[in-house]
């Protein structure tokens, strides 16, 4: 780390794993440091799910204080990068649900409510609304399925990192993420 507070500069991927060893054995400033370090990764992450700045902003500060409070529950036996990459994705998602709850429909003179299609949204807004129900919608009876489809076809995993990552043998990953494109493709084209 520079004095000027550029923490990530020159970090190779041994590096950030040191860092991340150091802090989830209780090194208070290496905690710092990495959480310095990954921030900008964590929130492009972020960026990636959620449309607005904004709500990234928040998934970001969510998966952060998931890094720094659940640090410990990282085995080392993959890349920390990796690990983080499912923190932030989680945060996102979860940001997601939570404002999509909160959400309110808007009332017309008639009674009805006005609930945009979040299909046709999202190629307006060039979002990832689409995917983000698409996934709700498969969680609810498939939970397996999401996160190695979202890890391998959103962020580009290799294969060999998910199943580490999820703990699962390589072709049970490949299978689970198969499966989860068969039953995403009729949701992302709108055969619900």
């Amino acid at each position: 780390m520079t004095e000027s507070g550029d923490h990530g500069a020159g970090l190779t991927p041994d590096d950030i794993d040191e860092l991340a060893r150091s802090a989830r054995d209780g090194d208070r400033d290496a905690l710092e440091s990495l959480l310095g370090t990954v921030r900008p990764r964590v929130l492009n992450i972020c960026r990636g799910v959620l449309p607005y700045s904004g709500d990234a902003e928040d998934a970001c500060q969510e998966a952060m204080l998931n890094v720094a409070t659940k640090i410990h529950t990282w085995g080392g036996r993959g890349r920390f990068t990796t690990w983080l990459h499912v923190v932030a994705v989680n945060s996102a998602r979860t940001t997601y649900r939570r404002l999509k709850n909160l959400a309110t429909p808007t009332d017309f003179e008639d009674g009805t409510h006005d609930r945009p299609d979040p299909r046709t949204t999202s190629v307006i807004a060039g979002t990832r609304l689409d995917l983000l129900e698409a996934m709700e919608t498969i969680e609810r009876d498939h939970p397996q399925f999401v996160e190695p489809l979202l890890l391998r076809d959103v962020y580009g995993l290799p294969y060999d990192e998910i199943a580490a990552l999820v703990g699962a043998p390589l072709g049970t990953v490949k299978a689970q993420i198969h499966h989860g494109r068969k039953l995403a493709r009729p949701l992302l084209r709108g055969d619900r």
